[in-house]
């Protein structure tokens, strides 16, 4: 169990589920998807459908509107982005053994990546900082970043951080770890919010022969800091490849920096937090905490 209150959930349940509630797809074989994913469970359905269910324990009102939130990111999203997203196909009622609404999307051809696996590649670098460039040129229609999560300031996560820092006593060089973030926290803003992802990790991005061919997870999508999403390339790339995609897209060194702030904060949560019930995500951590540790770049801040 990766969380404390965390939901059981299995192919029999989601079975059940799909049998009492889509009795249309119930025919259909169920398999589990080992993503590495942290808040939903996810099992393919067939060959055309993914079925999303919530891993941890919630108001279900609220996990409803969640869920019809995402499925509107998700079309929007759609109309943005270079490569496909998985389209919303249904949303599932409470039922039995689970007390939440669940979700049924596409299933998109493709798979899943590592952070090293196409570090160095420069034909994904490009394709990455495509994907930046459609996202940053849509238009936000007057919404600026909602306050919640990662993506507005960077000291409003200290307390957190304070959190990791403590958890990751024996893990890491804290006293450097600390030092980096008190100089990544106080970067200026760099520039008016624009249209994000939220999660550009791994495990949101699919790839085919070594390029990128779709993109998950609308949950985090939304207006925020234009470095957001820059956490993408401190996830995936080398050096090299990452000054790829900083000249395409004219990065400053604020925005740049901040791109590294953002992976900082998330990676430092994922180390501690997962290293006994998730490797696939505390291996993420360790590999961009330690590419931002060795970036001259970001050293010089």
């Amino acid at each position: 169990m990766m969380h404390d209150d965390q939901l059981p959930v299995d192919a029999e349940l989601v079975r059940r589920l799909i049998a009492e509630q889509f009795p249309q797809w119930a025919g259909l074989p169920i398999t589990p998807v080992d993503s590495g994913a942290t808040v939903n469970a996810i099992f393919r359905l067939g060959d055309r459908f993914a079925a999303r269910l919530r891993l941890r324990a919630g108001n279900p009102d609220a996990v409803r509107a969640e869920l019809a939130r995402e499925a509107a990111a998700l079309e929007e999203l759609a109309g943005i982005v270079p490569v496909p997203v998985p389209r919303p196909v249904a949303i599932g009622r409470p039922g039995d053994r689970f007390p939440l609404p669940w979700a049924i999307h596409e299933w998109l051809p493709g798979s899943t990546t590592t952070p090293t696996a196409l570090a160095g590649s420069g034909a994904f670098a490009d394709d990455l900082a495509a994907l930046l460039l459609a996202l940053r040129a849509a238009p936000t229609r007057g919404r600026t970043f909602s306050g919640g999560g990662r993506g507005g300031s960077l000291p409003d996560h200290d307390e957190w951080m304070r959190r990791c820092f403590r958890e990751s006593e024996g893990l890491f060089d804290v006293p450097a770890l600390r030092t980096r973030w008190s100089a990544l926290r106080v970067l200026p803003a760099a520039g008016a919010d624009v249209m994000a992802h939220g999660d550009l990790h791994p495990g949101n991005l699919l790839v085919e022969k070594e390029r990128l061919s779709g993109v998950l997870d609308a949950g985090a999508f939304g207006a925020a800091d234009p470095a957001l999403d820059l956490v993408v390339v401190w996830h995936m790339l080398d050096r090299p490849a990452r000054g790829r995609v900083r000249r395409t897209l004219a990065s400053s060194e604020p925005e740049w920096a901040r791109g590294a702030a953002w992976a900082f904060q998330q990676a430092m949560g994922l180390v501690w937090y997962y290293r006994q019930t998730n490797p696939v995500m505390a291996d993420l951590g360790r590999t961009t905490l330690a590419r931002i540790m060795t970036d001259p770049d970001v050293a010089a801040v």
